[in-house]
């Protein structure tokens, strides 16, 4: 499978194009949609949406692989997307090590998407706009809203990421 113009598209829409280096949300060097900067990359002048897009397509590329590596089971579209999103704003190993993928790959697929809310957080403040992303990415995982009676988790609730 491959990342569809919907899950492209919903990537950039929360990640939005910047063209200069900018600290994310954790303090690490971010350019274009959502790149983090690896050892040694710089950025000394400003790029172009273009290029961030190329940029944006390697760091995708690398989630797909990923998803589709981990995942044992068939997806419909909208969940490869949605796991592509989650893969590529959590970060590489995260997918691997969680209660999502054990859910996912044991056929529980209801319990696996219910499983993106759960990372809400950045450390142990629940944020909105992962929440936003998350809710976002059940959506496109199962076609329907998140239901409105999930309850916001406590951090000492959330299983090990």
């Amino acid at each position: 499978m491959v990342l569809s113009e919907t899950g492209l598209a919903f990537i950039k829409s929360f990640e939005s194009f910047r063209g200069s280096v900018y600290p994310d949300d954790k303090g690490i060097p971010t350019i274009g949609y959502g790149h983090r900067l690896l050892p040694g990359e710089r950025f000394p002048h400003s790029i172009t949406e273009p290029e961030a897009e190329a940029i944006l397509a390697k760091d995708t590329a690398k989630a797909q692989n990923t998803v589709s590596r981990v995942v044992r089971v068939a997806m419909t579209q909208g969940m490869f997307d949605a796991l592509v999103s989650f893969e590529f704003n959590v970060g590489e190993g995260s997918l691997e090590e969680s209660t999502l993928l054990r859910d996912l790959n044991n056929g529980q697929e209801q319990a696996a998407a219910l499983q993106l809310l759960r990372w809400d957080h950045e450390g142990a403040v629940e944020s909105a706009g992962l929440l936003r992303r998350r809710k976002g990415e059940y959506k496109l995982w199962t076609g329907q809203d998140a239901p409105p009676d999930v309850a916001p988790h406590s951090a000492s609730k959330l299983p090990a990421k």
